[in-house]
């Protein structure tokens, strides 16, 4: 009697043990990423050859491993371009940002404003930084404030240092010299 109840219990924890591996797989790919790191008030700084390039500042960093590691950060980004003597060129601000780890790809999203050394102010809803190549660009609508005009349109290509950039499609120009000249002649 005892044999076969040992028999029994020990053929059902047997039978109990079997795992589907296609279920497993559904299981674990359903579930998210989790980040393997995780960082409050940040501060990254890229060098070449022992020269300041760029300063990049998070409130909140995640980072990701798998095929395609990335850092994600959710509550803005700051970062700062410098030149050969170590002057701030440019600045780039965004609420949310996402750096590709293998590519050296920035992309950065939701009230994204960079502004040259000249005071020139580029706003978008998503920029694109490649590291490698130091440019910027964009598909999305972009309006560029300068000293003397206003102009928007879709898409723009640049430098990091936003010094020398195109845009794509301008779709309007408002000349702020001649709103000025306009505003002075009427109330003198």
């Amino acid at each position: 009697m005892r044999l076969c109840l040992f028999l029994f219990v020990g053929s059902m924890v047997l039978s109990g043990c079997v795992n589907d591996m296609e279920e497993v797989k559904a299981i674990t790919e359903d579930q998210k990423l989790l980040p393997v790191e995780v960082a409050d008030s940040i501060q990254i700084i890229y060098t070449d050859s022992a020269i300041l390039k760029v300063i990049l500042e998070a409130g909140h960093l995640e980072r990701f491993l798998g095929e395609n590691p990335y850092l994600e950060m959710t509550e803005g980004v700051h970062v700062r371009f410098f030149n050969s003597m170590g002057t701030v060129e440019s600045e780039l601000r965004s609420n949310y940002a996402i750096s590709y780890e293998n590519s050296d790809i920035m992309e950065a999203r939701e009230d994204v404003v960079v502004v040259n050394k000249e005071g020139e102010t580029l706003n978008t809803e998503h920029l694109i930084w490649e590291e490698k190549t130091e440019k910027i660009h964009t598909e999305e609508f972009v309006k560029i404030t300068t000293e003397d005009e206003v102009i928007f349109g879709h898409g723009l290509e640049s430098n990091q240092d936003f010094t020398k950039y195109r845009i794509k499609k301008i779709k309007g120009t408002i000349n702020l010299k001649e709103e000025e000249d306009v505003e002075s002649a009427e109330n003198p």
